[in-house]
């Protein structure tokens, strides 16, 4: 009998389940309609994609070109700046700490993104100066501004670049027809590659760079793990685990030592 009662009570709970999500989608579709026949009757503006061009030239294609640009421009942000260097090195500081969560990753990404507009804002001047003002004021047209607002950029990816690897990415160009490696042999020539092969040389040796901090930060913090460990081992403290004991000699280290102010000052100078 309760097992029949059961079965009951099921059949009934799927029956009002049903019952409620057959009426909440007749709701949500007579909602659809009203809300698109009211938007529709009182809307008086209609964009066409199709209507050919507009007043400054610009077209269909242009626009769409815009909006994947303005999509693209955080990516842009990431790896054609100082961000890439600033966020690991941060985060292998947080590793070797080893406190998970602290600080979070907003802050970190954001401490990146500031320090980034600090260290980029002379670039960033001088592509306003060149390319953006001109633009404005009508003196050069879109296409000019963007080759010499690239330069700055260029210049300043050029210097952080590794021989080694912008020697590579342009082997790889030259291997593909897309340029002659043999016409850049002077850096005034440099500036004048695509900024398609200087990035990913930039971002590898960005990469390489910011391990190679990491590596650097790992240090003084692995000597404190050894210390602690070897003390708790000679002492029979088997059980206890070495991180608990570590990490406040780490903090009380890093405070002292002004850590904050060390690796920031670094970082900013390592760019110039």
């Amino acid at each position: 009998m309760k097992r029949k009662i059961n079965v009951l009570k099921g059949k009934k709970d799927i029956r009002k389940t049903i019952v409620s999500f057959v009426i909440s989608a007749l709701f949500f579709v007579f909602l659809t309609g009203f809300l698109g026949d009211t938007v529709s009757a009182e809307s008086s503006i209609s964009i066409d994609l199709n209507s050919g061009q507009a007043d400054n030239g610009a077209s269909t294609l242009d626009l769409l070109f815009l909006f994947a640009f303005i999509a693209l421009i955080p990516t842009f942000l990431m790896m054609m700046t100082c961000f890439t260097r600033l966020v690991i090195s941060f985060s292998f500081l947080r590793n070797a700490m080893g406190t998970a969560t602290s600080p979070p990753n907003q802050v970190i990404i954001g401490l990146s993104i500031f320090i980034s507009l600090f260290i980029m804002m002379p670039v960033f001047q001088e592509i306003k100066t060149e390319a953006y003002e001109p633009y404005k004021a009508g003196e050069i047209e879109i296409d000019e501004a963007i080759t010499v607002g690239a330069v700055p950029l260029k210049v300043f990816m050029l210097k952080q670049v590794y021989e080694e690897d912008l020697d590579m990415f342009l082997s790889l160009a030259d291997a593909q027809g897309s340029l002659e490696m043999e016409k850049y042999d002077s850096q005034e020539k440099l500036t004048e590659l695509s900024i398609f092969v200087i990035a990913p040389a930039f971002i590898t040796s960005e990469l390489k760079r910011a391990f190679l901090i990491g590596f650097l930060l790992y240090i003084p913090f692995l000597i404190i793990d050894l210390v602690v460990s070897s003390t708790l081992m000679a002492m029979g403290m088997v059980m206890l685990p070495p991180a608990m004991i570590s990490l406040p000699f780490k903090l009380m280290l890093f405070i002292v030592a002004d850590g904050w102010n060390l690796l920031i000052e670094s970082l900013i100078i390592s760019f110039n």
